[in-house]
């Protein structure tokens, strides 16, 4: 299957772009969005998957991520150190994932197919799914907050709504609803619009950032005043290691979600050269330096206001200017908004599709998302800066990678990068193993997850979080995604290791 190269003008090796050639329409397992993409639809250029990424990272959660670290007792050197180091380990299996989407223009969940079945794939699309849809609740949550602020800044009558409903007020309801309105429209547009979302939003972003740490300095006397406050704190502290392990587990798991379902987006990329120059120059350094500003404006808060502030909505309420605060706010939302329609939109719309895809669309899929992330209760997850670290991001990073430690064992070592296209959709066919599920994949799944299972049901059952005086399953739990991205690597290797007839394409 030797395509054309639109990006080169002449004939592209099988390695670069491979197209499906065969019809396989018919299938129950095929729809126009789960379709592998032609080479004439890879259009997206390295600044696309660039800004996609700056679209991701410079979000709210990225920022209480850092001042919650700051919160625990980190001074700055260590907050940005580890949030540097996590996002940089979580690139590998993000650049390897993305290969195939990029080589075979097939999304996370068709990829799924290869290592788990073409019925069995629907374990780690629904995990990766669900995940999505309580991050999705989670963002709109935020970015209903910001609407809340607006609004009450803007007029006395919006805060008398204040008739409490299930512990939240009505007017913050109204607020929470109407973004989560505003994003379902955008669903309806498609992956294109994300596209051009995504592009426009990100120099906003970069821009609201920095007119952020630019106000912190100018008030707490100097971003030089402001990084020693933070050094002073944790050296009163001194927790860094009882914090360290936690913290790193939890900037990794902050992108496992991405690190799975990245095929969604680079199965568009002009090359693989494209997605891997995008995203290192669109990851790291944007992740790290939002969170540089999340942990400078963190600490210049005990400053100003005599206690550390992690969460900018909160921060956006005290400002006594309706010009700064409707600047804020639109920042907020321009960030929520870019954040939800890529990382936690796209991928569950796909995961659901592939349930029934003859069923349900990309569209029926983002509804369905949204929805869903109505019914996590995201005001819940977001409860405290501890539940937000140790239970939700180190919580499902057990289970992100124990799929990716499965799917790269898959693609780059047993199958060295060779999949057939055709087979993914073929229900009786490479990728069928028994009645479409493959047992071995399911059971290094559980094998993997096992061992930090206890760990997080004793951090889920703690408020907070933090388990005071943690036992070995404690430990083990706060380095959740590595134990479990190897272990699920380890098994999976070892069970398919004498089934290669079962790992051909």
């Amino acid at each position: 299957m030797v395509t054309e190269s639109k990006e080169t003008g002449r004939r592209a090796a099988p390695r670069d772009f491979i197209e499906l050639t065969e019809d396989v329409s018919s299938s129950p397992l095929w729809n126009r969005d789960l379709a592998p993409t032609s080479t004439a639809e890879r259009t997206w250029s390295t600044w696309n998957i660039a800004a996609l990424w700056i679209g991701m990272s410079v979000v709210i959660t990225t920022y209480t991520l850092a001042g919650g670290f700051i919160e625990a007792g980190m001074n700055w050197q260590q907050a940005m150190l580890t949030i540097l180091l996590g996002n940089t380990i979580v690139l590998a299996p993000m650049i390897l994932n993305a290969h195939a989407g990029t080589r075979y223009g097939i999304s996370f969940p068709v990829l799924c197919r290869a290592s788990f079945g073409t019925r069995g794939a629907n374990i780690p699309a629904l995990l990766r799914a669900v995940v999505a849809c309580g991050w999705f609740g989670i963002q709109t949550w935020i970015g209903g907050s910001a609407l809340d602020a607006l609004f009450g800044a803007l007029s006395s009558n919006w805060t008398r709504l204040d008739t409490i409903i299930g512990g939240v007020t009505l007017h913050a309801w109204l607020a929470f609803f109407l973004f989560w309105a505003i994003q379902v429209l955008i669903i309806l547009r498609g992956v294109e619009g994300i596209k051009r979302l995504e592009s426009w939003a990100a120099p906003l972003l970069l821009a609201g950032g920095a007119a952020l740490l630019w106000w912190a300095a100018s008030r707490a006397g100097g971003l030089g005043r402001i990084l020693d406050e933070s050094s002073a704190l944790q050296a009163k502290q001194g927790n860094f290691w009882s914090v360290f392990p936690g913290a790193l587990t939890a900037s990794v798991g902050y992108w496992a979600t991405l690190s799975l379902n990245i095929p969604d987006f680079t199965r568009y990329a002009r090359s693989q050269r494209s997605q891997m120059l995008g995203q290192a120059l669109g990851l790291p350094l944007t992740m790290t330096a939002f969170a540089f500003i999340g942990v400078a404006v963190t600490s210049a808060t005990m400053l100003i206001y005599g206690a550390p502030i992690p969460d900018p909505v909160e921060l956006v309420k005290r400002f006594d200017s309706t010009l700064v605060i409707l600047f804020s706010t639109l920042v907020i939302f321009a960030a929520q908004i870019s954040t939800n329609m890529a990382a936690n939109v796209v991928s569950p719309s796909n995961d659901f599709s592939n349930l029934d895809p003859k069923r349900i669309s990309y569209v029926a899929g983002g509804i369905i998302t949204a929805v869903t992330g109505i019914l996590m209760m995201p005001w819940k997850l977001m409860a405290t800066m501890g539940a937000y670290i140790f239970t939700w991001l180190i919580g499902y990073s057990g289970l992100m990678g124990a799929i990716a430690g499965i799917m790269i064992c898959d693609y780059w070592v047993l199958r060295r990068g060779r999949l057939d296209l055709a087979e993914l959709f073929n229900v009786r066919g490479a990728y069928s193993y028994s009645n479409g599920v493959n047992q071995r994949a399911v059971l290094a799944l559980i094998a993997a997850v096992a061992p930090v299972a206890p760990g997080f049901l004793r951090a889920a059952t703690t408020p907070g979080g933090a388990v005071a005086a943690p036992g070995a399953f404690d430990t083990l739990y706060t380095y959740a995604w590595f134990v479990t991205f190897a272990t699920g690597f380890i098994v999976y290797f070892v069970l398919m290791r004498g089934h290669r007839e079962q790992t051909g394409g």
